[in-house]
């Protein structure tokens, strides 16, 4: 019983061995080439059939063949796109941007540099999550622009990076939103006015800096009445720049309110501290 037992344990491992090396056996098979030119053209022949992934296998057959290759460069760029076409944006990036890097006179280097920043742009998630590739992709979309002007994707590049300001400003405004609902003022005025200072150009400048007033008022009403007057001037001073920057806003005239109430409180403070100032003096 136990000798049957071990045959066929023995039987089983000898099974899974032959099994692997004939799966190594047929990969090898699938992916015979002779040449570079050959290794390439049929990677293209199953880009386009939708095998991405073995396709990928046949580009980096290429490589074997040296990367000085003629065939090479075009094998790099569109390895790139067939780990962009299986929705793998981070390699996908990773593979334009060693294309960028080893052929820098290459033809196709503004596609591969447009294309790394649209992988970016691609991975980056929900605004309420870490935004590390929505900036990575607002830098390598900067950096495109800013070498290719002319370049047929520069209209689309200069798109994406105002949709993804968008994106961080809306983050930092509701960062601010949740700082004053926890009554954390200090930090909801700083906030928002970051959002101007980083995102003047975004749907969220002119909501941010009436924010800012509204909550420079609340953090005077909370402050010791020594600091109360700077806090009024703060509320002041991003009402003014609201009204420079953005005198059509739909905000201006909610932000004109706390305005009024911060310039009333302003006086009286200004008023109180003269009278007293003016006690002092008398004899």
């Amino acid at each position: 019983m136990y000798r049957s037992f071990r045959a066929m344990r023995f039987l089983w491992f000898g099974i899974a061995v032959c099994s692997v090396l004939l799966a190594g056996c047929s990969g090898a098979q699938r992916i015979s080439h002779n040449s570079a030119e050959q290794a390439y053209q049929k990677g293209m022949e199953l880009f386009e059939e939708g095998e991405h992934e073995t396709a990928i296998e046949y580009f980096r057959g290429v490589f074997e063949y040296g990367r000085g290759s003629e065939w090479a460069p075009e094998a790099q760029f569109q390895m790139a796109r067939a780990h962009e076409e299986r929705g793998q944006y981070l390699l996908a990036a990773t593979e334009y941007n060693r294309f960028t890097q080893l052929y820098r006179t290459h033809e196709l280097r503004p596609d591969a540099e447009y294309r790394r920043a649209l992988m970016y742009y691609n991975a980056s998630p929900n605004y309420k999550l870490d935004q590390t590739d929505t900036e990575r992709a607002i830098s390598n979309f900067q950096i495109y622009i800013q070498r290719y002007p002319n370049h047929e994707m520069i209209s689309d590049a200069e798109a994406k990076v105002a949709e993804l300001r968008n994106k961080l400003a809306r983050k930092q405004f509701e960062a601010g939103e949740l700082y004053e609902r926890r009554r954390m003022y200090r930090a909801a005025a700083y906030t928002y006015e970051e959002v101007f200072d980083l995102y003047p150009d975004t749907d969220y400048a002119d909501q941010a800096l009436m924010a800012a007033v509204r909550t420079y008022v609340e953090y005077a009403d909370m402050s010791v009445p020594q600091r109360q007057a700077e806090r009024l001037e703060s509320a002041i001073e991003n009402y003014n720049r609201l009204a420079q920057v953005f005198p059509n806003s739909p905000h201006l005239g909610a932000a004109e309110r706390h305005y009024e109430r911060a310039q009333e409180r302003l006086e009286r403070i200004e008023e109180r501290e003269s009278n007293d100032q003016l006690a002092q003096d008398t004899p």
